[in-house]
């Protein structure tokens, strides 16, 4: 049985928690593997819908173990948040397996996230403001505080009061905010130690166990390709590798153990936050797309940016992903133009562009080169096969299909669980 990536393959808001749902009843283990509370999945089961911002998508199929694996930052006091929520609900959350490696988003690291992010003033990011980018950077500079040193109060106190040296000195001087108490961050974290305990595991050596029994393990990936870290509109990017890639760092995964990798496509393309976007549309037709497709941060509550579907992009992420296969969502939401324009290339200083430039300089100057595809009226959420779809539908999706490099697999016609044809197996 396989294990799978799924993730993003534009800026994210793609629809990667109702791929995962989809997926959810045939799988044993859905596991997130980097970013934190500023990514967020809406998944519709009947008529209920749950905004997940920090869990897994996983969580709501009762046959599923959900997964935060040593990869993502939590914001303790989120977590405990969301999964109250999702109890009220009548949704059982006890399975929910949490990596003790995984770091900790504190008090200060939103703080230091968003004077810093108001004092970049036009060169700002976009962030979240939740503290991610600051997490991952202590991460980086052995400074972090892990889930499972929540349970050495000696342990915490020492790195708490290392942490803050420094970040109080920038705090004080340089932004004019008051010190942060190292006491009381850590009796506040130290109150959540009991509440999360039965949760912490060693993640790790349980998906490796998993996969050898020939059980099914989803990786599940927040934002998107293009805001990966390494890969994606650097400096407009995340703090981590939503890329293929990073399910296995983020899981303690092998790569010999990943079977497919499934990238997930909007049929248009939008993006939240600063940062160069070819097709972006300021005119009817993109506030259309926002007010049709519902673009809205499911975390964040920002108007999404909307334009038309760029296949330079779509090319790119099959490329560092080895994806092999795409889910295509929202579909439905082109209902009703008679041409929809398709970005096949750029024009950067009079030379046509078919792949993404490596260069921040030409990305930022590229203009879409579109070819215009038919367009259809008929409703088609009720369609359950690619052949009920419309022709020119049909067409549309060949058509994407063809400049992305991978089959289309799965087409979202509907915001519903049940609104989604299967092309071809995942599994």
């Amino acid at each position: 049985m396989p294990a799978l990536v799924l993730l993003g393959a534009q800026w994210g808001d793609e629809g990667k928690g109702k791929a995962t749902d989809l997926l959810g009843g045939s799988v044993d283990y859905v596991v997130r593997y980097q970013g934190g509370n500023n990514a967020g999945h809406t998944v519709v089961v009947g008529d209920q819908k749950y905004a997940l911002h920090l869990l897994p998508s996983g969580i709501l199929s009762p046959s599923c173990t959900p997964v935060i694996g040593n990869g993502v930052v939590v914001d303790p006091a989120v977590l405990l948040s969301e999964l109250s929520g999702l109890n009220e609900r009548g949704v059982d959350t006890s399975k929910l397996l949490i990596s003790g490696n995984a770091h900790l988003i504190t008090p200060y690291h939103q703080t230091v996230d968003k004077v810093t992010e108001r004092f970049l003033g036009k060169r700002k990011i976009g962030t979240t403001g939740r503290g991610i980018g600051p997490a991952y950077a202590d991460k980086i500079n052995r400074v972090g505080i892990r889930v499972q040193d929540l349970f050495d109060e000696s342990i915490l106190i020492q790195k708490v009061e290392a942490a803050l040296n420094d970040k109080n000195q920038i705090l004080v001087k340089l932004f004019n905010r008051r010190a942060i108490s190292a006491e009381q961050v850590v009796e506040e974290y130290l109150g959540y130690a009991e509440q999360i305990r039965d949760y912490v595991a060693d993640t790790t050596l349980i998906l490796n166990n998993a996969i050898d029994e020939g059980k099914v393990v989803l990786f599940e990936g927040g934002q998107g390709t293009l805001l990966d870290v390494d890969h994606g509109t650097y400096p407009f990017v995340t703090s981590s590798n939503p890329t293929a890639g990073g399910a296995c760092t983020g899981a303690g995964v092998g790569p010999t153990k990943i079977n497919r990798v499934i990238g997930i496509l909007k049929a248009y393309t939008t993006r939240v936050g600063a940062g160069p976007f070819p097709t972006e549309l300021f005119d009817a037709d993109g506030e259309a797309l926002r007010t049709i497709g519902g673009e809205r941060g499911v975390t964040t509550g920002r108007d999404r940016r909307c334009g038309w579907f760029d296949a330079v992009i779509a090319r790119y992420a099959t490329r560092v992903n080895g994806l092999t296969d795409f889910f295509l969502t929202k579909l439905d939401v082109l209902t009703g133009w008679e041409q929809i324009p398709v970005c096949v290339a750029y024009e950067i200083d009079g030379r046509r562009v078919e792949e993404l430039p490596y260069s921040q300089t030409d990305f930022h100057h590229a203009k879409p080169i579109y070819e215009n595809l038919p367009g259809w009226s008929e409703d088609i959420t009720k369609a359950k096969t690619f052949a009920d779809l419309p022709k020119n539908a049909q067409g549309y999706v060949k058509a994407l299909e063809q400049m992305s490099g991978a089959p289309i697999s799965a087409i979202g016609v509907g915001p519903g669980r049940d609104e989604t044809i299967q092309v071809n197996s995942f599994l």
